[in-house]
């Protein structure tokens, strides 16, 4: 680790990655690559999930392609110098903004879309122009492998490298020095990156998770806000950070959004022989997850397959704020749904607990709307729809509080990777005496004058 990080440090300080040509080339490389071993990476990812290539398109290469292409086709904006406006204490002079890379930079990947949120930020690391050593999760050790085999075959180790592994390659990377840490995962791994990274003084952004909230008011379309639930929380069986974690539904639509979420499920269909559907990653998570599950709230599903390791789409009715489901992130495909009367009670619910990643709202009152995004903080989120913000690159993604740090996507994920060099620069031909010495009244009463100008 430690001999692999240096010569990292070595190729990043002799320059090789800040021309923007150089990064461009980088960029459509890696474009280039994901493309000829599409077959083998959609293989791993088969073989970890059993994911059908239609969600192995849609949730892992249809925001990483477009992010590419974005980056191809903008990095030279987003690195050039940027002029801005000297303030008329310092005139004559230029000041401007130089974006410039961080330099080795460690990016930890998580599981549950083990190409999409390895390789994004991955994207944005290379367009900033630094060197990177990627750590994709363990759990997915097929994907873990296409991947070290994808980039450790056709790049220099100086510049990009997987290095595979577990807890404890994962801990001896982070007790080297790095320029950026980026991880993605639960709180309590993040909380342990963080510290390792503080004893360094490293930035690092942490995209985490969190109990993310929808709330359904009694005015909303109650069709579609089933249909776009039961499509954001079943996605990848419920093993998505922005997925909707529990359902607050006006108590006077309650019974009547429960039906139409079951008819919603029984619609589509969910199984892995239809490729509808997907694994739970690993055993010891389905067990978690069906000890979650009160047998006595279930509305419809519940059903668990070890053999098969799924868990049928279940959803909670007659769910109460204090039961289990409520007390940490699901990260499955189970939905609770709880009622309420009073929105105010409803808002009050949610800021009991820790900032979520997301938020969703179903309603078409435009002072409800103002009302929740006014009043409850969280990561990002939409109205009237759910998970879909993440796609769109011109909206930074990222947690607040508990649920991350920092964001990234498009020119976001850019600016993480960068630090913002300010420069002012003046000529010689001209200074006024005023801050030097010897000091004067009347120099005083001048200078208070200048910096009232604006």
């Amino acid at each position: 680790m430690n001999s692999l990080i240096e010569k990292q440090k070595d190729y990043f300080n002799n320059n090789q990655t800040k021309p923007v040509d150089f990064r461009i080339r980088q960029l459509k490389k890696l474009k280039q690559l994901l493309k000829l071993k599409e077959r083998q990476l959609y293989d791993a990812i088969y073989a970890d999930f059993k994911k059908s290539g239609f969600d192995i398109y849609l949730t892992e290469f249809a925001v990483l392609n477009n992010e590419l292409d974005i980056a191809i086709n903008r990095v030279r904006r987003w690195a050039g110098i940027k002029r801005v406006r000297t303030n008329v204490v310092n005139v004559p002079g230029r000041s401007y903004i130089i974006p410039e890379p961080l330099g080795v930079c460690l990016i930890i990947g998580a599981w549950n879309y083990p190409i999409n949120l390895s390789l994004t930020p991955l994207v944005s690391a290379i367009a900033a122009g630094n060197t990177v050593i990627l750590k994709p999760s363990e759990l997915t050790v097929n994907t873990s492998a296409a991947l070290a085999r994808l980039i450790n075959n056709n790049f220099d180790p100086a510049y990009l490298k997987v290095v595979e592994g577990g807890i404890a390659e994962t801990t001896a990377l982070l007790d080297n020095k790095f320029d950026k840490i980026f991880f993605t995962g639960s709180a309590p791994v993040g909380r342990i990156v963080y510290q390792a990274a503080a004893k360094h003084l490293t930035p690092v952004t942490l995209e985490l998770g969190g109990k993310s909230p929808a709330i359904v008011e009694s005015d909303a379309n109650l069709s579609m806000a089933a249909k776009r639930l039961v499509w954001a929380k079943f996605l990848n069986a419920g093993q998505t950070c922005v997925a909707p974690d529990y359902v607050l539904v006006e108590k006077s639509v309650e019974k009547e959004f429960l039906e139409k979420l079951k008819q919603e499920i029984t619609s589509s269909d969910f199984s892995l022989a239809n490729n509808n559907y997907v694994q739970i990653i690993n055993e010891k998570n389905l067990d978690r997850l069906t000890a979650m599950i009160d047998q006595n709230k279930i509305y419809v599903g519940g059903v668990a397959d070890k053999e098969h390791r799924t868990l049928a789409p279940t959803i909670l009715s007659n769910v109460l704020p204090e039961d289990k489901i409520m007390d940490e992130e699901i990260f499955g495909p189970v939905l609770p749904v709880i009622s309420y009367d009073d929105l105010d009670k409803a808002i009050e619910l949610i800021k009991s607990k820790s900032k979520p990643l997301s938020l969703y709202l179903f309603t078409e009152n435009g002072a409800v709307r103002r009302k929740v995004l006014r009043e409850i903080s969280f990561g990002g989120g939409a109205v009237n729809d759910a998970v879909m913000h993440f796609s769109n690159s011109r909206l930074p993604f990222g947690g607040v509080g508990n649920s991350g740090m920092g964001s990234y996507h498009g020119k976001a994920g850019f600016q993480t990777f960068s630090h913002y060099k300010s420069i002012f620069q003046k000529p010689t031909w001209l200074e006024l005496n005023l801050k030097y010495y010897p000091h004067t009244d009347m120099k005083l009463k001048l200078i208070k004058f200048i910096m009232s100008l604006k």
